[in-house]
């Protein structure tokens, strides 16, 4: 009777997790891929204790007759491993399930219109305008390699009725599985990029010219040059993980240390840093800041300060932001208008960077950046400038608009002009080279210059 109700445990335990293993291998192609190499496994586990168990049955029954033929039934040659088989199954199928966000997905019990994102009459971003019902049916659904979904890819547009944009790649794999919402947005906001388009390289300082578009220093107070890099094959920081971050912070400050020349410098990881250095480094412009409601609704700020830090050179006119909006930040910038110096530092920057590092690239999107506005050469040149006359003038958004730039307050996207400084940069940077990016800041600083003196 004991052995029988141990049996009948056993069954039922068997049962129990084939079960779970069942549901669970069937609610994804991953995890039915994963059910079939389990089928495989318990067969290859069992094969020959069975083929051994029946042997012995023979055996037994030639020398007993046949009572000892029908002695317990055929079962697999260890129960213990067998338990421990599945559990292990069960396990790694909850993992699956957790890494690309299938587990128990509350919101997959309810239909795509219930779970349709509401957005507010002020709301004027990008993602409110494409994003119709039925896309966000299509894309809900889909998860990408790294898990991400449209619902995050969102929720910054959601949060943020000002957000212009308002929506966020969590990994290289976001344009391609997004790509309903991904690429109207960037054909509205680069002004027309053809589905086949490919992107174009010019890192050649010397074709920039070199005459200083402000020579007495009267209006230009600094120039900077960026571009956003992201590392080939890791998630970007809206779809991160703190080990990838890690993993991230480790590449590049290996990268970093490795720079020599006016390039070479030092690492301050963020959580390390003194307040005072800190906020004299936000103070000069040098430093990122937490805290932006943009970012954080993206799921960018996750952890901070953690692997997150600034390295830069001794003068400070070489800078790299490490796990921003974007993994990497490389930045040159100085005092004045000397714009040829600037984007010349970059380029050795850049290309010195690019031997020890694979950046995440496509020849159609250029390198991939979190946010769809900085895709292509992910380069923003700008200068802050003093025109308080030619900022009031009529004229002044028909001036940004010809040589297609973009104004803004000194203290970062969203923020105000203070005395009549401005942030005015490119606003392109998909479909053009780096070089092209600079030309269209040099040329447009030189007509708002002119416009200042004559107004």
């Amino acid at each position: 009777m004991e052995q029988r109700s141990m049996q009948l445990s056993e069954d039922w335990f068997h049962a129990t997790m084939f079960s779970r293993v069942f549901s669970r291998a069937f609610r994804c192609k991953y995890c039915a891929l994963f059910w079939v190499l389990t089928f495989l496994i318990i067969f290859a586990h069992n094969i020959s204790a069975i083929a051994q168990n029946s042997s012995l049955r023979l055996a037994a029954a030639g020398a007993s007759g046949a009572a000892a033929a029908v002695a317990a039934p055929v079962a697999f040659a260890d129960e213990g491993s067998l338990r421990g088989l599945l559990s292990s199954i069960n396990k790694r199928l909850e993992n699956i399930e957790r890494s690309i966000g299938t587990e128990e997905h509350a919101a997959l019990s309810f239909p795509a219109e219930a779970d349709f994102p509401h957005f507010s009459d002020e709301n004027k971003s990008l993602v409110k305008k494409y994003l119709t019902p039925a896309i966000y049916a299509r894309l809900r659904e889909k998860t990408t390699k790294w898990g991400f979904t449209i619902d995050r890819a969102i929720q910054s547009a959601v949060d943020n009725p000002k957000s212009s944009v308002g929506i966020y790649a969590g990994d290289e794999d976001s344009y391609v599985q997004f790509a309903d919402i991904f690429d109207p947005i960037i054909d509205d906001y680069h002004g027309g990029y053809d589905k086949n388009g490919k992107h174009k390289r010019n890192l050649n300082a010397k074709d920039i010219p070199a005459e200083n578009v402000d020579p007495r220093g009267d209006f230009v107070v600094s120039t900077r040059i960026r571009v956003g890099r992201n590392l080939s094959g890791l998630p970007l920081p809206a779809g991160t993980t703190r080990a990838a971050r890690r993993e991230v912070e480790k590449r590049v400050v290996s990268a970093l240390n490795s720079l020599e020349g006016d390039l070479k410098g030092r690492y301050y990881p963020l959580g390390n840093m003194s307040d005072a250095d800190r906020k004299q480094l936000i103070l000069d412009h040098f430093l990122f800041k937490g805290g932006d409601k943009y970012l954080n609704s993206a799921g960018c700020e996750r952890d901070w300060p953690e692997s997150r830090g600034i390295f830069h050179s001794a003068d400070k006119r070489f800078l790299v932001w490490v796990n921003e909006e974007d993994e990497i930040r490389i930045i040159s910038m100085q005092k004045g208008a000397d714009i040829r110096m600037v984007f010349d530092r970059l380029s050795r920057a850049i290309q010195s960077l690019e031997t020890r590092l694979e950046f995440a690239y496509n020849d159609h999107h250029g390198y991939i950046a979190s946010c769809p506005t900085n895709l292509g050469t992910a380069m923003r040149a700008s200068v802050h400038i003093k025109i308080p006359k030619a900022s009031k003038s009529k004229q002044f958004k028909a001036l940004l608009d010809r040589y297609h730039l973009q104004a803004r307050g000194i203290h970062g996207e969203h923020s105000a002009s203070e005395g009549g400084v401005f942030d005015i940069s490119n606003r392109r940077r998909l479909g053009l080279s780096e070089v092209d990016c600079v030309m269209d800041m040099y040329s447009g600083v030189k007509a708002l210059i002119a416009l200042e003196k004559a107004l």
